[in-house]
């Protein structure tokens, strides 16, 4: 298997978001749309009982948030962290 270029790795921030899953990709998509989509690579990582742990690119990490803050859903962003465990989801 081939490796890649520690500068070709996406580098990731993770979000403790407290919402539906659903709400979540939603409030991304009416605000950052499918070009921002496609630059932000949000995917789910897993449900834990205070929220989602969202995986997003660092660069589009602000749009990001600032699609759940605009949304009229009561999404809330907990914590965000370089790696699952800091988000203590233990």
């Amino acid at each position: 298997m081939l490796k890649l270029k520690p500068s070709v790795k996406i580098r990731r921030r993770y979000i403790l978001v407290n919402g539906n899953r659903n709400e979540i990709e939603k409030a991304i998509l009416d605000y950052i749309g499918i070009l921002g989509w496609s630059k932000a690579v949000p995917f789910f990582v897993k449900k834990i009982d205070k929220g989602w742990i969202l995986a997003v690119d660092r660069k589009e990490l602000d749009n990001v948030k600032a699609g759940f803050s605009v949304s009229k859903d009561k999404i809330q962003v907990i914590r965000v962290s370089g790696t699952i465990k800091g988000l203590g989801s233990r």
